[in-house]
């Protein structure tokens, strides 16, 4: 199997159509046809069901789909990346993040794009999801981390992990000892929680009217670390994402179930502008980051999509 069988199956699976995939990775439709057999035979099974004109994806096809995942983007993005470091990138990087990222994994990728790209003045501002999609709109910023932008055609949006959010509380919490919390029993449990400005606390608030719980805001903070601070000098509780649970100390972490809230934060740049050189590293650097750290990868959605 060879990168290229890859690259020309995907490309048959966004189109489902051999003319228009064969085109699309610049090869006849004969040749294009003759890669995927050779796929197919080394799998053991069709990836397309082939029925005239028509073609549909088989089970196994689907499945071989969802985990190439963003495989191929990194590739490419790495093999840019690898391009541009022969030639020093200087310039300036303007990064918008949420709270969440920056605390987890920003500092991560910034000491290494620093290290690469020493050259680059990065400039990195923390926001609420909204402000980003706003600075990045306005052109303040040139990429930023967030979450999928409503009713908005001017922003492209890349999903980069699934994060599973989690209860908090301070040693000697009556909640202190569970495995796992119902979302229900925090009906009436004095808590900690993002302000109403934050597509968190929207995705939270819409997850607790889902089991008519109403939870008791004692204060709505935004900031990561003050919100784990304050939790810990009380007998309240906080929700925060699974992966800041490394800063939480002495605080109990607990899963949450039924439901358990999921965000997926992803990348968002304005569509109609172009990612410098420098943006495009620091983008594949992130990716890079996060398939090194295994995390939970949404499946990507069938059909065109822009990438920076």
């Amino acid at each position: 199997m060879e990168l290229r069988h890859l690259r020309y199956f995907v490309a048959l699976a966004e189109e489902l159509n051999f003319t228009r995939a064969a085109g699309k990775v610049h090869v006849t439709q004969s040749t294009l046809s003759h890669q995927i057999k050779q796929l197919e035979n080394e799998i053991g099974q069709p990836l397309f069901e082939r029925e005239g004109r028509r073609v549909v994806m088989t089970g196994a096809g689907e499945s071989l789909l969802l985990r190439l995942g963003n495989v191929l983007h990194t590739i490419d993005d790495s093999v840019r990346a690898a391009k541009s470091v022969a030639t020093k990138l200087t310039g300036t990087l303007h990064v918008g993040t949420t709270p969440t990222f920056n605390v987890s994994l920003m500092p991560v990728c910034l000491a290494t794009f620093i290290e690469r790209q020493s050259a680059v003045r990065v400039i990195v501002t923390e926001r609420l999801a909204k402000l980003v999609e706003a600075e990045i709109a306005e052109g303040d910023i040139d990429v930023g981390i967030g979450y999928m932008p409503t009713r908005r055609n001017d922003l492209s949006f890349e999903p980069l992990y699934i994060e599973e959010m989690v209860l908090v509380v301070p040693q000697g919490h009556p909640f202190a000892t569970r495995r796992r919390i119902r979302l229900a029993e925090l009906h009436h449990q004095p808590m900690v929680l993002n302000t109403y400005q934050s597509a968190t606390r929207v995705m939270l608030d819409e997850r607790f009217a889902s089991v008519n719980a109403e939870p008791i805001v004692i204060a709505e903070i935004d900031a990561i670390q003050p919100t784990l601070d304050l939790v810990a000098r009380g007998q309240y509780g906080a929700i925060v994402s699974e992966h800041v649970v490394g800063h939480a100390g002495d605080l109990c972490v607990i899963p949450l179930e039924d439901p358990t809230p999921l965000r997926t934060p992803g990348i968002l740049w304005k569509t109609e502008m172009p990612g410098s050189n420098a943006c495009r590293s620091f983008v594949a650097l992130v990716r890079q980051t996060i398939a090194q750290r295994k995390m939970k990868v949404p499946a990507r959605p069938r059909g065109r999509h822009a990438s920076l």
